[in-house]
């Protein structure tokens, strides 16, 4: 088969030899760690074309008996169709097609079958080859900077996506120890968080509407915020209105807190009542909107979206991020509230979350500004204006020892490739 052996203390000389001997086209098959080095299995690039040559060879082989088979009236009398045949060629075991044949009457055309049997094998290769490229590329990482392989390890752990943590780690300076580079990760990360300043809502005024899944805390967000107004602006100059015509006592919740406060509680059925109650109210200093809650995979979400946005008083979008959630928990309920644009979010449950890191992640990579953050269901203190200081210091706090989220080392490299981490 012309496979070679290479062995050199590191992969980087391992690899030289490999260009040297075979050329630059050469596929690796195998790449480990021996004592005193590297070893790597290598084929040529023409010993690697024959190979992909006889395994496609083999799959038209098999589709032509097919199609034989299938014209054939004895075999079609039979029902079944046979294509076991001694002279066939046969393909490597990452080519090998399947040999099952469908009965006669219900087979799907020759050339459909040999189609995606070539689309699973270059699948296959192309995951044998991300493989053998994570392997290459923690080797070197670990012998390189096992300090950005730490850092990469916290950040993973900590609930950033591999997708941020990459490009952090691809901008990070080079040859710098954990400090310095945990310091200089706090610094790029505070340079994209975006936020507002101390109760920027509260002085614009405006209208805001609070959206999010259930549970995420929309109603008490609602009366914190309303709160912050009445001791800044007066109650004369807060409206609140209500969506939310599913729940149980949802109005009357929130009325309860109007009562409180001395402010008149709203509710609008449908686009049109938003509007005619928005008109009536446009002299407030601030309207706020508490939404019913919907999973981000409801089909009505886009039809909420809809409703706030055709409604008259320009009204703001507010998505409250649940800092419990997982990432790619928060990654599908940005991508279902984010409809024509968000105004911004605010940060909630802050203190049931073992971690900050996705949630901040989220809203990094989606540019999305953070006004509060909620740490409990006391009204009006347990809202609090963005300390971005304290968020960062949290998120990059080094999980707890022989926690099972944890990664290791080891599994940098697969979350890199998008891999799963070994077990």
């Amino acid at each position: 088969m012309n496979m070679k052996r290479f062995f050199a203390p590191s992969s980087r000389e391992a690899l030289r030899q490999v260009k040297r001997e075979l050329g630059p086209d050469s596929v690796i098959l195998s790449n480990r760690r021996v004592d005193g080095g590297v070893e790597i299995l290598a084929l040529p690039h023409s010993a690697a074309q024959a190979l992909e040559s006889a395994a496609r060879e083999s799959v038209v082989a098999r589709g032509t008996q097919v199609r034989s088979a299938m014209n054939n009236p004895a075999m079609q009398a039979s029902q079944t169709v046979n294509v076991k045949s001694p002279a066939l060629v046969t393909a490597p075991a990452w080519a090998k097609p399947a040999t099952q044949a469908l009965p006669a009457g219900t087979a799907e055309p020759a050339t459909e079958q040999i189609a995606r049997t070539v689309m699973r094998e270059i699948q296959s290769i192309r995951t044998l080859i991300n493989e053998q490229l994570s392997g290459l590329v923690y080797g070197e990482m670990q012998r390189r900077e096992p300090e950005k392989l730490r850092m990469m390890s916290m950040l993973l752990s900590g609930g950033f996506s591999p997708a941020l943590a990459r490009r952090l780690m691809d901008k990070a300076p080079a040859g710098r120890g954990l400090a310095d580079l945990h310091a200089w990760i706090t610094k790029a990360l505070d340079k994209n968080l975006l936020s507002s300043g101390v109760d920027e809502l509260v002085a614009k005024g405006g209208v805001y509407a609070l959206l999010g899944p259930t549970g995420v805390g929309k109603t008490t967000t609602t009366a914190k915020l309303a709160a912050r107004c009445v001791v800044r602006h007066g109650a004369e100059k807060l409206a609140l209105l209500t969506t939310d015509n599913y729940r149980v006592g949802a109005h009357e919740h929130l009325r309860i807190y109007g009562r409180i406060l001395g402010v008149t509680v709203h509710a609008a059925r449908d686009a049109e009542d938003l509007r005619i109650a928005l008109a009536e109210l446009r002299n407030k200093h601030m309207v706020l909107i508490d939404t019913v809650g919907m999973s981000q995979k409801d089909r009505n979400v886009p039809e909420q979206v809809a409703m706030l946005g055709a409604s008259a008083g320009h009204i703001k979008r507010l998505l409250l991020i649940n800092c419990t959630c997982q990432g790619d928990t928060l990654e599908d309920v940005i991508r279902a509230y984010l409809g024509a644009g968000l105004y911004g979010t605010i940060l909630t449950k802050t203190d049931e979350a073992a971690s900050l890191g996705a949630a901040l992640d989220a809203v990094i990579r989606h540019r999305l500004p953070v006004h509060y953050v909620a740490n409990g269901q006391r009204v009006p203190e347990d809202l609090h204006p963005v300390d971005r200081n304290a968020l960062l210091a949290r998120a990059l706090l080094p999980q707890r020892e022989n926690d099972v989220r944890n990664f290791l080392e080891q599994d940098v490299s697969a979350a890199m490739f998008g891999a799963e981490p070994a077990l």
